[in-house]
């Protein structure tokens, strides 16, 4: 993401910081948190706490140049207050040249608050230049951690969150080889449900916490009344039959 800046206005930069594994942080985003002046991180909750991606990048950020941002999950109506109360605090630092850093969860341009902080800033600092730097996404890390292939061949892999409704994971379910559901929480008993009912239930796996302290790595029908946290990723492997299997056209031949 690049916009065309004023050589006078500062920098606003994403980084993703991975699912939570410390050892997931790449050098690019080291480099980048040395360059900024400060660095912002979300947090749920109370000012005081230390969010997942605060103690990713905590190792390597001076203290002093690091500043918690609150992000409330339990109340949807305070959503747009929360963005502009954050994008005034980037603002003030960008406004005049200086470097600013969002580290985020995973990577800045999947499913990720840093997208509503860059629309914000750029309301708030006209000719703001925004860069990214990717971050490893939670399912690549639970494939890894699951030993599961997300794509081969010619298959397809469709992303959704389970807060899409029902609908839209049953279809993707018939359409798509390889899917990935991601904000889980309090739906997965019914996500159980329904990917039993698609037939897809029994090579399916769950991860939650990935690379934290409560780690939980199982198979997505393992408990079948159980909810997770709102960061939680369901992957739901494509059917294959043998080596290569997935290495040709729909008429049959080799690719």
């Amino acid at each position: 993401m690049s916009t065309a800046a004023d050589p006078t206005t500062g920098t606003l930069i994403g980084i993703g910081v991975g699912p939570g594994d410390p050892e997931h942080l790449t050098l690019k985003a080291l480099r980048a948190l040395e360059r900024a002046d400060r660095v912002f991180v979300p947090v749920t909750e109370a000012a005081g706490e230390v969010g997942r991606a605060e103690r990713v990048v905590a190792p390597h950020v001076d203290p002093a140049k690091v500043e918690r941002l609150g992000f409330s999950m339990r109340d949807a109506s305070l959503r747009q207050e929360n963005w502009d109360r954050a994008g005034a605090a980037i603002a003030a630092i960008v406004r005049d040249g200086g470097t600013a850093a969002f580290c985020t969860l995973g990577d800045p341009n999947v499913y990720s608050t840093f997208t509503y902080m860059a629309h914000t800033v750029r309301d708030l600092v006209p000719g703001l230049r925004v860069e990214t730097v990717p971050g490893i996404t939670a399912m690549q890390d639970l494939a890894s951690r699951s030993s599961i292939v997300l794509t081969e061949g010619n298959e397809s892999l469709a992303l959704l969150p389970l807060t899409a409704g029902e609908d839209a994971l049953r279809s993707v379910l018939r359409t798509a080889d390889t899917v990935v559901a991601y904000k889980g929480g309090r739906h997965m008993p019914r996500v159980r449900e329904i990917l039993a009912e698609e037939g897809r239930l029994d090579d399916a796996v769950y991860g939650e916490l990935l690379g934290v302290e409560g780690q939980q790595v199982t198979g997505a029908g393992a408990d079948a009344e159980q909810r997770g946290p709102y960061l939680s990723t369901v992957i739901v492997p494509a059917r294959r039959e043998g080596r290569g299997g997935k290495l040709r056209d729909e008429t049959g031949r080799a690719i």
